[in-house]
């Protein structure tokens, strides 16, 4: 937007919001989505349509049965731990969102984008964290006897961390390098 004054020069204004921080905002969006898929869904861990882990359940079928037998997996330490780290890095995406969405809407939106990258980044360390710790304990811990891989809902989980590392890094940079862009 520009305007000019009475001596003919002109001033040109900038606003702090860029499509740089859309798109972060987008991937802020994203990623909370893609938290919200891998909390809820029920395949984590499968093998061979014996077995099935999710976040809140761990599911076997005896091969003589028809019958499924479950049990909730959130009786060892570290599956405890993993959950805390995911739901603690969702709660900061949630969070960050929000902030995201408010500094769309007001005047002072350059000073909401630090806290926002700022939240992204411990929440992308947290779920990292997290991610790291489910495959390393659950081979350590649990010993299937048939073929096993980690499924689509791990998987929403790192493209959740991986959306965040991305909206973290577009709500780091600064709108006023890019002005002449804009």
């Amino acid at each position: 937007m520009a305007s000019s004054d009475a001596s003919g020069t002109e001033e040109v204004r900038v606003s702090a919001l860029t499509p740089l921080k859309l798109v972060g905002t987008m991937c802020v969006f994203l990623a909370l989505c893609l938290d919200v898929g891998a909390v809820v869904s029920p395949a984590w861990v499968t093998a061979d349509d014996q077995y099935y882990q999710s976040l809140w359940q761990s599911c076997w079928k005896p091969v003589s049965s028809v019958e499924w037998s479950c049990k909730s997996p959130l009786a060892s330490d570290w599956q405890i731990a993993t959950l805390a780290l995911l739901l603690g890095g969702a709660v900061l995406i949630l969070l960050s969102f929000i902030v995201a969405l408010a500094s769309l809407c007001s005047r002072c939106r350059s000073r909401c984008y630090k806290p926002v990258a700022v939240m992204l980044f411990v929440a992308v360390v947290l779920q990292v964290c997290s991610l790291a710790l489910f495959p390393i304990k659950f081979i350590e811990t649990v010993h299937l006897r048939v073929y096993h891989e980690f499924n689509w809902g791990y998987g929403l989980a790192w493209g959740s961390t991986i959306f965040s590392f991305g909206g973290a890094i577009l709500y780091c940079l600064n709108p006023k390098n890019y002005e002449d862009y804009y």
